[in-house]
């Protein structure tokens, strides 16, 4: 199936049933007053997450979803049935905005998460609600208020512990595979990774965590070049980042030159972004004698001036994964426990996450623009128009 990450949609919640007029005509009762019903409340539209779903393409075939009305009153004083709210239901990790404010509706970031995202229109009144003792036979009814109706942008980012950065052939799949039971595809040429891949890593028979592999990075991936920065944004719900480095890249390339690239890459998409934590991995390290990867590890470390957490990994070989599995599942722990007790630190990191979202929507929509000035395509042009497969979660 086609993975989907974004789309837009137009949801209309219904309208409320307009108030009845009446009087009730009826043997034996004289004068029998009024005895019109209020009409019915407008359905409302829901956003509702369910882990079953893991694309947002049903969204492009359906962009218009719109709950039922509420029916008018009737004599008799009978209340007009309310109008059926409509559930719709989106992925897990959805955010949802309002396209003409730019708003930030919210998160549904667990299953069963509802969202209002369109309130119904409030019933009207009918002339019963009008009687008094100077106004007996009331004529004044009310008509149904229209119900909300709002353009969303729906964007799904993939729910992850972990993220993994770095260019092309990295090793990046190669690592996930090493260290999950996903199996993303592995080739000898650049961009094999289409989509984003996840995998959970199971560190002991008790902890787990979910990591995270985006298509690679190259320079000028901010201004449209490649495909990373359609995905970076998936990276924005991480708690680390993993920036993969191949120490001994076959087109012979500078691998601090390439670190230093997506570096950069990374700042201009988000500068918060670029302030997560992130650990260095040099990858590779099997190609070489070990003397050598020392050397070779020590003199990128050092021209990188890298303050941060390193790592040395043969991703093929599987050496040196396990530690540094450990030491991650380790860092979340850590992080979990300082959420649940730091409320400051908790309010700071939304705050940062919110910042990132605004500044990851400016930076595509850049990006956009340019590739669309370059190409010279028009605005019904959709970027996502690649094939291939959903998101998938596997489990040992």
């Amino acid at each position: 199936m086609k993975f989907v990450d974004e789309a837009e949609i137009l949801v209309e919640a219904g309208k409320g049933g307009n108030g009845c007029l009446s009087f009730l005509r009826e043997k034996f009762i004289e004068k029998g007053g009024p005895d019109g019903g209020d009409g019915g409340d407008g359905g409302s539209v829901w956003l509702v997450a369910d882990e079953a779903l893991n694309t947002l393409v049903d969204f492009r075939f359906q962009p218009r979803y719109r709950a039922k009305s509420g029916e008018q009153g009737r004599g008799r004083n009978c209340t007009g049935a309310a109008g059926a709210d409509l559930v719709v239901r989106v992925p897990v990790g959805t955010s949802v905005y309002a396209i003409e404010t730019d708003e930030l509706l919210g998160d549904l970031l667990t299953a069963g998460e509802r969202l209002l995202v369109a309130q119904g229109g409030k019933h009207g009144l009918g002339n019963t609600r009008f009687k008094s003792s100077t106004n007996r036979a009331p004529r004044q009814t009310t008509h149904g208020k229209p119900g909300e109706s709002r353009r969303l942008l729906l964007q799904l980012k993939v729910m992850a512990d972990v993220g993994l950065l770095g260019m092309p052939n990295a090793g990046k799949s190669t690592l996930i595979r090493s260290v999950s039971s996903a199996t993303p595809k592995v080739a000898e040429y650049p961009f094999t990774t289409l989509v984003p891949n996840l995998g959970v890593v199971r560190v002991g028979d008790e902890n787990s965590f979910v990591m995270a592999d985006i298509p690679g990075l190259i320079e000028g991936a901010a201004d449209g070049a490649g495909l990373g920065i359609r995905f970076l944004k998936h990276l924005a719900r991480t708690r680390i980042l993993l920036h993969l480095v191949d120490i001994a890249p076959l087109d012979m390339s500078d691998p601090v030159a390439s670190a230093r690239a997506i570096i950069n890459e990374l700042e201009t998409f988000s500068p918060t972004l670029a302030k997560r934590e992130r650990w260095l991995v040099l990858n590779k390290i099997d190609l070489m004698s070990e003397e050598d990867a020392s050397i070779l590890c020590d003199d990128i470390v050092s021209q990188l001036d890298w303050q941060g957490p390193v790592f040395r990994i043969s991703a093929v070989s599987g050496k040196g994964t396990k530690a540094l599995c450990d030491a991650l599942m380790q860092e979340i722990l850590l992080i979990d426990e300082k959420l649940a007790e730091d409320e400051t630190w908790r309010e700071a990191q939304d705050n940062a996450r919110a910042q990132m979202e605004f500044e990851m929507r400016q930076s595509i929509a850049t990006a956009r623009e340019a590739w669309k000035a370059r190409k010279g395509v028009d605005e019904d042009d959709d970027l996502d128009d690649d094939d291939g497969v959903e998101v998938e979660y596997v489990r040992d």
